[in-house]
């Protein structure tokens, strides 16, 4: 690209790249400006352990990626991404061999719960009906336009995923297997679960099992971060890696430049061009509790007791949902759990292309205080050993991630919140400051596009999409942005 481009996005992970296609679409030219030495942000995949082991260093699982209109626009398939479906969604183990199984049909995982079929279906069977609505309004509704189609529905939503995860359970569930399962999803929001919205949390990503279902991507989530770039550079538009943007001066002359950064990263970068009451909104910004991650090599499948977990693509490790509303408490107050709700991924049970023949991958994280850098390895491999006997004897291989690390590999994560900012009611409300357009800054022309705004974190693509949408109004005047262009022929 010669020249001052038109737009610059600074951050190539899923809502920059998003962007930067939006930007490319309306036939602008396009530079986007990455710290790492590849691009992709949330959505890197590294042989990190031993090669031929592919391990993705923070999101694997995409049931916003295939369900957002973003990326049905976008069109993985035609780009060559492969979602691949386990036949288990999520897993929920239990003491005693016993455990609660989240299939892609809602009858079937209704039946699975027993006593608590009736209220499943009662919960879920609504809202799937109304999943595509549910879905396009949150992702999308940044522009304050009114839904057209499923407004009840919706309203219906929003009222009943108001209060926290236990009110809801026990309004819908009395057996331990179906409270867990739906704790299980909400804690994904590294929310203390006695606080309003964890609930919505629930519904969502329980709706989600049976609408998209909870994919992985063939080959590592990097496949689909390649895939943005590779359409990008066919438009024009260029990445460049291994840049760090410390001053926004340096894009002087350039009309737009959208920011997939934290809040304070913007703050650092923009110096004293921003009015002190808006520094001010930022240094309230709250960031949640980070995360410490581990990815194993492993020489056998995980020897889950319960036999179907054995098929799941997620599992929540943490025992009962008062287990796990004790066990995100404790980080969300500055405390370690002693028996922590750990989420578990196990991509070889649906993608071998993972690890060589005969070999396997698992990845676990739990949430801890912000920021905190205490080694989680033993409490972690427990809670896995206590529904799966034998699991440490799989183990040939192990790297681990505190919280300072996870922000070392993506700056977004700060102090190790994959969420870049609390997801609490008030910040998703006003994320990340009170403003009418929470992209648009004090600065001319500059824009917050990370999962710092509306519609906040996941790979969905939309908080880059959406500002890019704005910035093309405000700075370019084209008042409806274009669809995305299609893939080439093969």
């Amino acid at each position: 690209m010669n020249g001052t481009p038109d737009a610059v996005v600074v951050g190539a992970g899923p809502n920059g790249l998003a962007a930067a296609l939006r930007l490319a679409a309306a036939g602008l030219s396009v530079r986007v400006v990455e710290r790492g030495d590849r691009p992709g942000g949330g959505m890197r995949t590294e042989e990190h352990i031993r090669p031929g082991y592919w391990h993705d260093i923070c999101s694997t699982v995409h049931p916003m990626a295939a369900a957002a209109p973003f990326f049905r626009e976008f069109d993985l398939a035609s780009r060559g991404v492969r979602l691949v479906h386990p036949e288990i969604n999520f897993a929920h183990p239990l003491d005693g061999g016993r455990a609660a199984l989240s299939f892609s049909s809602l009858e079937r995982t209704a039946a699975g719960l027993g006593d608590d079929a009736d209220g499943y279906r009662r919960l879920f069977g609504p809202l799937l009906r109304h999943a595509d609505e549910i879905t396009d309004f949150f992702l999308t509704s940044a522009f304050r336009r009114l839904p057209v189609r499923g407004a009840p529905a919706i309203a219906s939503f929003g009222l009943q995923g108001l209060p926290n995860i236990g009110y809801l359970a026990g309004r819908y569930f009395g057996t331990e297997a179906g409270k867990a399962l739906i704790a299980g999803a909400a804690a994904h929001g590294m929310l203390d679960l006695t606080r309003p919205l964890t609930a919505a949390l629930g519904m969502f990503l329980g709706m989600m099992s049976h609408h998209q279902g909870w994919p992985l991507i063939e080959g590592g989530s990097q496949k689909l971060a390649d895939a943005m770039v590779t359409a990008l550079e066919q438009q024009g538009g260029e990445v460049v890696t291994g840049h760090e943007v410390t001053d926004l001066r340096e894009f002087a002359g350039v009309p737009a430049v959208l920011l997939d950064t934290s809040p304070g990263a913007f703050v650092a970068m923009a110096g004293n061009q921003l009015p002190v009451g808006y520094q001010r909104w930022v240094r309230r910004y709250k960031h949640g509790p980070g995360v410490f991650k581990i990815d194993w090599v492993l020489s056998e499948p995980v020897p889950w007791a319960n036999a179907d977990v054995r098929r799941a693509g997620t599992i929540h490790v943490a025992g009962t949902m008062e287990e796990t509303i004790a066990g995100e408490s404790a980080p969300a107050h500055g405390r370690l759990a002693d028996k922590p709700y750990v989420l578990a991924v196990q991509p070889t049970v649906v993608d071998p292309t993972r690890a060589p023949e005969g070999g396997h991958i698992f990845w676990a994280y739990v949430h801890v205080p912000h920021g905190s850098t205490v080694d989680m390895t033993e409490a972690i491999e427990a809670q896995v050993e206590r529904f799966a006997p034998g699991f440490r004897d799989a183990i040939v291989g192990r790297r681990t991630m505190h919280a300072g690390e996870m922000e070392h590999w993506n700056p977004s994560d700060v102090g190790g919140d994959i969420s870049n900012g609390e997801a609490s009611l008030r910040q998703m409300l006003a994320r990340p400051v009170p403003r009418w357009n929470t992209y648009s800054t004090p600065i001319t022309g500059t824009y917050l596009a990370s999962s710092a705004t509306p519609p906040g974190p996941a790979v969905h693509g939309h908080c880059g999409d959406n500002a890019a949408r704005v910035a093309l109004r405000q700075v370019f005047g084209i008042r409806k942005a274009p669809r995305l262009r299609p893939a080439p022929p093969a």
